[in-house]
């Protein structure tokens, strides 16, 4: 399961859905599938959303290990 700070990095920003949709290039509903963890990006829509907020790409996402994949 990935986890995502993209909530927390557009707080930061004073970043709406829209504006970080607009800027890499996909829907609004995609960025919001993101935060909620309903999705998992592209790599390259990964980095495009880490060169917005100038951090890396393992700032934004993170790999979380579910029970059944740790055993």
């Amino acid at each position: 399961m990935i986890e995502t700070r993209i909530k927390e990095l557009r707080a930061k920003h004073g970043m709406r859905q829209e504006e970080l949709a607009r800027l890499v290039g996909v829907r609004r509903e995609t960025i919001g599938n993101l935060e909620k963890g309903r999705y998992n990006p592209s790599l390259v829509l990964a980095w495009k959303i880490a060169h917005v907020f100038d951090v890396s790409i393992e700032e934004v996402f993170t790999v979380k290990e579910t029970d059944a994949e740790q055993k």
